[in-house]
């Protein structure tokens, strides 16, 4: 009985360090977003030399953060630029899955082909997002250069990517797709394709099948657990796309490019409302946690497998 008490206090004493990391910056931060979405007031703490004491002026405000939600304009328009920028997740699997394809062949040299397809994932954020704002520079900018040299303008003609109303959100999906497609999602799907029996192949090419009959009905089913799990880390980092549209366009023009977080950003650091902020929050968790459940329960299969 005391060895089992000694082992109990030993495994505690190992999860402690976790337990404690998850305590203070995951579940308090998130229960405390929670009360202050539903408050009003200033958050900044006021410290009292004479008494020693620091005091925050916040007051309950029920659900008046949330009804404001139900008609901000700017809101729902971040909303639909947020779902519009998903539309980059199924590309960007379709072309790591063909990546991964090419690059479970046996050819020479393969081992360096899949280190610079993965080399851009190891790099900063913020230095690729730079790069990509400076490629779609209307005067400087390496596009409009080889677009110029290729006679589809005159020089110093072309288009302002980021600074066009109708050009920046493709503009950001096309950056979004390049930067997700050989990174992880390649590598997941590389390291599914190599667990995959090769006798199914040959016993199919003996059946006579053709390419696409065996990747319809091996390769395909045999991805399928890859699949769900990279649709469903995409779906939640998706949703939550900030750096990129912060470093490239600061949510223009007029706002055709603000995202859900970016918008909550600038109501925290600009228009000074955290209350608000945090009711974003909670309607953005309130959508990652439908997203997440939906795309469970239809795929049941893939879960099991």
């Amino acid at each position: 009985m005391q060895q089992r008490s000694q082992d109990l206090l030993r495994g505690l004493a190992y999860l402690a360090p976790n337990f404690v990391g998850f305590l203070l910056f995951t579940l308090i931060p998130v229960l405390a977003i929670f009360v202050v979405a539903f408050t009003t007031g200033d958050y900044t703490s006021n410290f009292d030399p004479a008494t020693g004491t620091l005091s925050v002026d916040a007051r309950f405000c029920g659900l008046a953060h949330f009804q404001e939600l139900a008609g901000d304009e700017r809101f729902r328009s971040s909303l639909w630029n947020t779902l519009v920028f998903l539309i980059a997740i199924p590309l960007q699997m379709a072309l790591s899955l063909l990546l991964a394809i090419l690059l479970n062949q046996k050819l020479k040299g393969m081992v360096v082909y899949r280190t610079l397809l993965f080399l851009p994932t190891i790099s900063a954020g913020l230095a690729l997002y730079m790069i990509w704002r400076q490629i779609y520079n209307q005067d400087l900018g390496l596009l409009n250069q080889v677009l110029a040299a290729l006679g589809a303008f005159a020089p110093g003609e072309g288009p302002d990517w980021l600074g066009d109303k109708g050009l920046a959100k493709p503009a950001i999906l096309a950056m979004l797709i390049w930067t997700g497609m050989g990174g992880t999602n390649m590598v997941l799907y590389l390291a599914s394709l190599q667990d995959v029996d090769p006798t199914l192949y040959e016993a199919a090419q003996i059946d006579g099948a053709r390419e696409w009959d065996m990747f319809r009905y091996i390769t395909w089913p045999a991805l399928r657990a890859t699949t769900f799990f990279i649709l469903t880390t995409n779906l939640i980092a998706g949703i939550q796309i900030f750096d990129q549209v912060l470093i490239m366009t600061e949510g223009g023009p007029e706002g055709s490019t603000s995202t859900v977080l970016y918008y909550l950003y600038q109501n925290i650091y600009e228009y000074h409302r955290v209350g608000y902020a945090a009711a974003i929050s909670v309607v953005l968790f309130g959508i990652v946690l439908a997203m997440t459940l939906v795309n469970w329960r239809l795929n049941r299969s893939a879960r099991e497998a």
